[in-house]
């Protein structure tokens, strides 16, 4: 007698983590692009690929945030109490990554 074990097993997280980054990123990515259209004439001491660190860096930071909405998922989906915890913690840590990654990206630019 052969025993077949025709279990399936649920994801731990319904959301992706390459979705939840993506996520992050673009919208990290689209704030910091209008945030550096607003640049008419740079200063000509920082260079001509200036604008590289803050494109990269702040999209790194968003993607952080969304790595760590993944993270809380499991909790999320929890319900109840918990679920509006893990919300209001996800976008206060996105919102201080964000400004991290500003910051980090526009030292030595547009901010001294």
């Amino acid at each position: 007698m052969t025993h077949t074990n025709n279990l399936t097993t649920q994801p731990i997280h319904p959301a992706s983590l390459a979705k939840c980054m993506l996520l992050g990123a673009g919208i990290a990515l689209i704030l910091i692009a209008i945030f550096l259209l607003g640049v008419r004439e740079p200063n000509p001491d920082w260079g001509n690929l200036w604008m590289i660190k803050p494109l990269v860096i702040v999209p790194l930071a968003g993607a952080t945030g969304g790595l760590f909405y993944y993270f809380m998922d499991n909790v999320f989906n929890q319900g109840g109490w918990k679920k509006a915890l893990t919300i209001i913690l996800s976008l206060l840590v996105y919102i201080i990554g964000l400004w991290l990654g500003f910051v980090l990206g526009l030292n030595g630019t547009l901010w001294n």
